[in-house]
This record gives C-alpha cells, structure tokens and sequence, in this order.
C-alpha cells in the first residue's frame, strides 16, 4: 500500500459516518470504529475482545453464527461482496435497529483465514419510511 492509500484507509477508519467493525476467525470484536460507537452505543474500548452477540439480537443469533462458521471455513459469505445484507441489529440501550453492511474476510499473508471486516449503516429511519408506506397503500386498497 503506497502513503496515499494508507492515508485514505486511515481516514476511512476514524469516519464516524459508517460502523467498521473487524473481527478474529473466532467472531471476537478486534475494530471498532468510531461509527460503531455512534451507532450502536458502546465505546470502542467496551467492545473490543467481546462477541458480535454484543449487537445481534437473541433470536438472530443461531443463524449468524452458522454463517460466520461457513464463511470462516470457505472464505466466501453467502451473500456475496456485491451484496447488501440488511439485518436487525441491538444498541447498548437495548433498541432494536435495521442494518445494513458489506463483508469481508482478512487474511493474513499465507491466505488463511483470519477474521471479517464489516462496514455497517443504520437504515432504521429508511426501514421505518418503507414499511409506514406499504401500510398506507394497504389501506388504500382495502378502502378501494
């Protein structure tokens, strides 16, 4: 990476517009960006060494982690790297908000497999726009 590209990556970094979050192979918070922190409420230092469980709600968990597990073994998400996953994900304040990220995999110079980067966005006030319109239009209808 030349000087340019380390400053540009340095500063994609300490943006606050978008969480980035990296984890280790086993799924433990190495990066937490200072969006994160915005975003999801904990500080980076509260964060650090603990599970992603920390902002996936309960009922979500079983299926992340077989994901992760799978991505981890093949290197590749089910998702793709085109894609945008949208999932729900959980503040320090306990709410509950609609996500949407990117994923990753790092890895180290031999080419295994040492963890994932995530770059994240709150979508909640979008979620909340889409489904307060589909409920008027449903209504509409049903008035037709």
């Amino acid at each position: 990476m030349n000087e340019n590209e380390t400053r540009i990556a340095l500063a994609l970094l300490r943006s606050d517009a978008d969480a980035i979050i990296a984890t280790d192979a086993a799924g433990a918070i190495t990066f937490w960006g200072p969006g994160a922190e915005r975003i999801f409420g904990f500080a980076a230092p509260e964060a650090r060494g603990r599970s992603l469980d920390l902002i996936i709600p309960d009922r979500l968990r079983a299926a992340h982690w077989k994901g992760f597990h799978e991505t981890m073994r093949t290197g590749e998400s089910r998702y793709g790297s085109d894609q945008l996953l949208k999932v729900p994900g959980l503040t320090k304040a306990g709410a509950t908000i609609s996500v949407e990220f990117t994923l990753a995999t790092l890895c180290d110079e031999s080419g295994s497999i040492t963890g994932t980067v995530a770059v994240l966005r709150d979508v909640s006030e979008q979620f909340d726009t889409v489904r307060a319109l589909r409920a008027d239009l449903a209504r509409a209808r049903r008035s037709e």
